[in-house]
């Protein structure tokens, strides 16, 4: 029998190459990037990998001019990204036609090419690492995304960028490739970040965490869908969204609930702005009274909704407590604030397993620096941008929020918060009957809940039991 060493030495290896050449245009000039992935290998009868396939998946201002891939190991890319933040990802299928089994030994140049000027053009491999397998027979997807790193400051003097990443595959016997470990607990407060996208400390609660930023790697599955996570909070659940918004709603129909038992609701034909029943007296600007009804959408979503969950999903939700105090907009003195709309949404709470963002996880989401308060993101648009609860709205649909809404020159009760798309994006209020808004869906997380594996791509989301 031959031995090891021997064996060694006639290992197949192909080298698969992707090369790009990535240009920043000047300002806001169209970005221009050419991706060619191409490979040369030692191919027998027996030994034969390559490229077989690339989809255009998420494209964020990003168009793509050209998408090929010839001779089996060559794959050009040609793409516009059109301004900071944009990003373009693709699904790239590597095969392993031959019938001997191959292992991914190296992945070499990422770090190197991030690292080089101009600092905003990154490039990334997803789903795909050093020593996993890839059998006789076998397939496997990963994604190449190219973006725009809108953090960074470029200089307008160096506007491109070469870039060459090499994916080298040997030949292994099934034996010598290591099987998947299982992977422990994920503990996302150790990806902790100071700029860009990502998680944070929150500086208006301590200990508790919150996602940032245009497109943070925050997705998780649940319930067979992507979900977001807003926050890890201070008692150890997770604050989580539906990525997908539902159909539109009224935040409480036209009569739901009668001014006899809440006798804070005005004229119940435009609905009630209290998202859930509280006990005493509600409160929000001149107007108080009593709130004993839920409004029609708690009652859908804690009703017909959770019952539509899987099993396993509604055994994972924390019935949780809810900050549904109103937030006022305060048009007339304009002295707003983050920790003022928190304080606002904290005067009371209600309990139950599905509600709606707070206007406050939206203001904290962004990476913009102006925006600063509901009041300011009300009155002037695209400031709260910069965040993946408004700008990952694909279909740029208006949400409700879960708070109620009133002005300093006008105390009304049927009014509630939403996000608005209409050209730009800003925060405002609609009539609580309204049903041009859509639905996400935010819950709670047990907190012994653990993340098992993932790395919060959308493409790679946390996997959670």
């Amino acid at each position: 029998m031959r031995n090891r060493t021997e064996r060694r030495k006639k290992f197949m290896i192909a080298s698969l190459c992707i090369a790009a050449f990535l240009t920043l245009g000047i300002g806001y000039a169209i970005l221009t990037t050419e991706l060619n992935i191409s490979g040369t290998a030692q191919i027998t009868s027996n030994w034969k990998i390559l490229f077989t396939s690339v989809e255009e998946k998420e494209m964020t201002n990003a168009i793509t001019n050209t998408k090929d891939i010839s001779g089996l190991t060559t794959l050009t890319l040609d793409v516009q990204l059109q301004q900071p933040g944009a990003s373009a990802t693709y699904d790239v299928v590597v095969e392993n036609q031959g019938d001997l089994d191959a292992m991914l030994t190296a992945i070499n140049g990422v770090d190197e090419a991030n690292n080089n000027a101009p600092l905003p053009i990154k490039v990334e491999l997803q789903n795909i690492k050093v020593n996993d397998g890839l059998l006789a027979g076998e397939k496997k997807t990963f994604q190449v995304r190219v973006y725009w790193d809108a953090s960074v400051d470029f200089s307008e003097t160096n506007m491109s960028k070469e870039i060459e990443i090499t994916l080298v595959y040997e030949q292994r016997d099934e034996s010598e490739i290591p099987s998947p470990s299982p992977e422990g607990p994920i503990d996302i407060t150790d990806e902790v970040v100071s700029s860009g996208d990502g998680l944070y400390q929150d500086q208006y609660e301590p200990g508790r965490y919150v996602y940032r930023g245009s497109n943070p790697d925050n997705y998780i599955q649940f319930n067979d869908e992507l979900w977001r996570i807003i926050s890890k909070e201070t008692d150890g659940t997770y604050k989580i969204i539906r990525d997908e918004v539902l159909e539109s709603r009224a935040f409480d129909e036209e009569y739901h609930r009668t001014t006899e038992n809440n006798t804070y609701c005005g004229n119940t034909y435009y609905g009630c702005n209290v998202y859930g029943a509280v006990s005493g007296t509600y409160t929000l600007g001149s107007k108080s009274g009593t709130v004993t009804e839920d409004s029609s959408l708690a009652e859908y979503l804690n009703g017909t909704y959770y019952n539509s969950l899987t099993l396993t999903a509604q055994g994972q939700v924390q019935t949780h407590a809810f900050n549904i105090g109103g937030v006022l907009h305060l048009n007339q003195s304009g002295n707003d604030s983050i920790a003022n709309n928190l304080s606002q949404e904290k005067a009371y709470t209600w309990t139950g397993n599905i509600g709606l963002p707070n206007i406050t996880d939206i203001l904290r989401a962004s990476l913009n620096p102006s925006c600063t308060s509901a009041t300011d993101a009300n009155d002037k648009a695209n400031i709260c941008t910069t965040n993946y609860l408004v700008d990952d709205t694909a279909d740029r649909t208006r949400y409700w929020l879960i708070n109620g809404y009133s002005s300093e020159s006008m105390s009304d009760s049927d009014s509630a918060w939403g996000v608005f798309h209409q050209g730009s994006v800003f925060l405002g209020s609609s009539t609580a009957n309204n049903f041009d808004y859509g639905v996400h869906p935010t819950l709670y997380l047990n907190s012994n809940i653990q993340i098992t594996s993932g790395n919060g791509t959308e493409f790679n989301p946390y996997i959670i039991s």
